[in-house]
């Protein structure tokens, strides 16, 4: 039996989700701040359709991405040298939400519904969540989202409406973290499009013990500014 949380209790630990559906920890709560952070924090993340309950995840094995690892094709890297196109850092954050939570291909609906863009748009006011735009004669082309804890960055969801468009934000990300001294990004689960980019898979255990070594906070943020070109 899945643990049902209220407003004042704590996750289970991580060691308690099921193995199927991989990582379901709990049901219930709130998208309050300081439960997310606290989430984020032991390495679990919600994702439910809007009509279900609040379920909490923490999947054994966890796809990252460590910055050191990223993999550019050579077609990337020649659309990344092109000039047609500007990165900017949370300026859009909540339109960066909506686009992700477009239908897409194959899919009935979306799990960032109103609840979570409202609960993500609040981390984003505090400093802790962040988004990384792509556009192209000012307009919203791709782009990704995601929560910044300490040395972590906690991707959520990325997007693109030209080829390729979430991909050079997500370059620039990892170069500025990079830069930053990050030690991890969270993928969450494997898919493919990640893979080509770097990602693999570790053990929740391992997960863990970085989240415990980069974590450090969390603290108040504030606004990203990707001052530095770091794409070479």
């Amino acid at each position: 039996m899945i643990p049902g949380s209220r407003s004042c209790a704590s996750f289970p630990p991580v060691e308690n989700a099921l193995s199927e559906p991989n990582g379901l920890l709990a049901v219930g709560g709130d998208l309050s701040p300081q439960r997310l952070l606290e989430a984020y924090s032991k390495g679990i993340f919600p994702w439910f359709n809007e009509d279900d309950p609040i379920l909490w995840w923490s999947p054994d094995p966890r796809m990252v991405l460590l910055p050191d690892e990223l993999k550019i094709s050579r077609s990337l890297r020649k659309r990344l040298k092109k000039d047609h196109y500007q990165i900017r850092t949370d300026c859009s954050f909540t339109q960066v939400m909506h686009a992700c939570a477009a239908p897409r291909k194959g899919q009935a609906g979306t799990w960032i519904h109103p609840q979570m863009v409202a609960a993500y748009t609040i981390l984003h006011e505090m400093g802790l969540a962040h988004s990384i735009e792509t556009w192209i004669d000012g307009v919203l082309v791709g782009g990704l989202y995601g929560v910044s804890l300490g040395k972590v960055f906690f991707g959520e969801s990325m997007f693109s409406l030209v080829p390729d468009a979430s991909k050079i934000a997500l370059v620039h990300l990892v170069k500025q973290l990079q830069y930053w001294e990050y030690g991890l990004i969270d993928c969450q689960v494997k898919t493919g499009h990640l893979a080509s980019l770097g990602a693999r898979e570790i053990s929740r255990m391992e997960f863990g013990q970085k989240l415990h070594t980069l974590i450090i906070g969390p603290k108040p943020g504030s606004k990203w500014n990707f001052d530095r070109v770091l794409i070479d």
